[in-house]
């Protein structure tokens, strides 16, 4: 088995395993080790990962978990990522997590961190709220003062304080992994054959299941691997997909879009792998470098506030070109509002730049494929035919 397999074979263990079994073993390697869960979009790891403690990524119960208990929390009529995430809880496999952040998402995320305090009374559950006002006088003080009582919370949980110099060691922990995956991106975006879109899928889902420094030494063994194995090149369509930024899909949704003739060339599968678009410095004050970085350098989503109207969809735009793309798949959970509410201003952007998308959406437990690679396939189809006429 080569370098690759065996790497993508481990990282799809991972993701099979809803009892999280290898945090789970981490945790018990020490006594005073924590794990703190998290929900996707953003939260800032370093601080976590600064008192010793795992960052858990928990993005739901994905279509191998059946949703029994947790259908009662939750109205039928909202994304399935809260019930199953409910479910995780309810079920026990999230009984070694020691607190769980639910970031600035939309309203139904917020609504998780009550939930959990209903069901787990005493047990850490915080909805982890972001800035939306990007004034550093106004924003970025706010913003200070979340982290820092963020930073409060965790050194009660891990039982000890969290000084400046450990955040500023994991700052540049968390850049080296970032500089890491930026760099599989261009990679993926230059030879896309080489780097399929369900592999980078998998290395992504990996990064919130292990420390993240095991996690960057697995990206440099399978860019270093794959660079030595040159897979066949096939005539698809490059394409961007968005809208995938909380509720994940289903893997066969991934391995379907380019089954059906599309490569994807860039993506918003786990944003926080990429939030920084530059390295947080690491000298003076870490708390404030954070607040910066967030204000200044953050990827553009549905789920964060833009101020000004004309900037709407322009970081789509600006992936397409990057990423020499040739196309958009606008591919969004049923009822995720972030994503449905924002599609019409990103794709009015698309239309002034002359950039073809189709659209559908999805559940976390979509079992029919079918359908989708179809329309998928026409698309594709579409753009090699007429594309050059538009």
């Amino acid at each position: 088995m080569s370098t690759v397999d065996t790497i993508i074979q481990r990282c799809q263990g991972l993701f099979d395993d809803l009892n999280f079994t290898y945090a789970r073993e981490w945790k018990d390697a020490d006594p005073e080790r924590k794990v703190i869960g998290f929900m996707p979009i953003y939260v800032p790891r370093e601080i976590i990962h600064a008192g010793n403690m795992l960052p858990l990524g928990v993005l739901g119960g994905g279509d191998q978990l059946e949703v029994i208990q947790g259908d009662a929390y939750y109205q039928s009529y909202i994304c399935r990522i809260p019930r199953s995430t409910i479910e995780l809880v309810l079920t026990g496999r999230l009984d070694f997590v020691d607190g769980m952040l639910f970031p600035s998402i939309c309203d139904v995320i917020r609504n998780l961190s009550g939930m959990l305090q209903m069901i787990k009374p005493g047990f850490y559950a915080h909805y982890y709220d972001m800035p939306q006002n990007y004034n550093k006088d106004i924003g970025g003080e706010f913003y200070v003062n979340e982290l820092q009582e963020l930073r409060k919370a965790m050194e009660k949980i891990a039982g000890h304080e969290i000084s400046d110099d450990a955040i500023r060691n994991s700052i540049a922990v968390y850049n080296e992994n970032r500089n890491l995956v930026y760099k599989l991106y261009a990679m993926r975006a230059e030879q896309p054959w080489n780097i399929p879109a369900a592999e980078a899928y998998l290395l992504m889902r990996a990064s919130m299941l292990m420390p993240v420094e095991e996690h960057s030494q697995m990206l440099v063994d399978y860019m270093g691997a794959v660079a030595e194995n040159e897979r066949p090149k096939k005539d698809n369509c490059r394409i961007v997909v968005s809208g995938m930024f909380c509720e994940q899909p289903p893997l066969n949704l991934i391995k379907s879009l380019e089954m059906s003739g599309c490569y994807v060339v860039d993506d918003d599968f786990m944003m926080i792998n990429r939030w920084p678009t530059v390295d947080i410095p690491i000298d003076g004050d870490p708390i404030a470098n954070l607040s910066h970085s967030f204000l200044n350098h953050s990827l553009k989503t549905s789920a964060t506030y833009e101020p000004e109207e004309e900037e709407k969809g322009k970081y789509l735009v600006e992936a397409v070109t990057k990423s020499a793309a040739e196309g958009v798949i606008f591919a969004a959970p049923s009822f995720c509002d972030p994503a449905l509410l924002e599609r019409p201003m990103l794709q009015d952007a698309l239309n002034a730049a002359n950039i073809p998308y189709t659209a559908f959406k999805y559940s976390e437990n979509s079992g029919q494929m079918q359908p989708i690679r179809e329309q998928a396939g026409t698309f594709a189809d579409s753009i090699k035919l007429w594309g050059d006429q538009s």
